[in-house]
């Protein structure tokens, strides 16, 4: 994805929940522990948001916030850019409290379905381990579709 878009950073809104863009500056700034800015909700930052805010920190891909009003819920967005193809992988997690009310899967089908929207994008993956069936469904609710098992883990692609 082009770095201006990064830069222009644009909400996204996905039902109750909303996603926040994140720059790589507020990106290590949370991963350093600075929750200054924003209010965390209960549970955030999970186990694997510091993945994320890293690579967020480091330019690798576009990054947001997922909030409910005010509060900081989980983290999405691309693991790098786009292939020459135009394909894009996302990531996407929520604090434990907040799972299992659909905000999963109206992350996905936002985010995806924006990244779709965007010039040069063809198709969005997504990897989740087997045994996470709130993931797979989240993605299934979106409109991903199933290729298989790659290296343990589930491959879904929506074009």
């Amino acid at each position: 994805m082009p770095a201006d878009q990064q830069e222009q950073g644009q909400p996204i809104a996905a039902g109750d929940v909303n996603l926040r863009p994140l720059s790589a500056a507020d990106a290590a700034a949370l991963a350093a522990g600075d929750f200054r800015r924003i209010q965390p909700g209960e549970g955030w930052p999970h186990e694997d948001s510091l993945d994320g805010l890293r690579m967020a920190a480091g330019g690798y891909g576009v990054a947001w916030l997922i909030t409910l009003g005010d509060l900081v819920v989980g983290e999405c967005g691309t693991h790098g850019s786009p292939d020459q193809d135009g394909v894009v992988e996302i990531g996407y997690g929520l604090a434990a409290p907040y799972r299992g009310r659909g905000h999963g899967g109206r992350t996905v089908r936002a985010l995806a379905h924006w990244l779709l929207r965007q010039p040069g994008i063809t198709a969005v993956l997504a990897h989740t381990d087997p045994q996470n069936v709130p993931s797979r469904r989240s993605l299934e609710s979106a409109g991903f579709v199933l290729e298989g098992t790659f290296r343990g883990e589930c491959r879904y692609r929506l074009s």
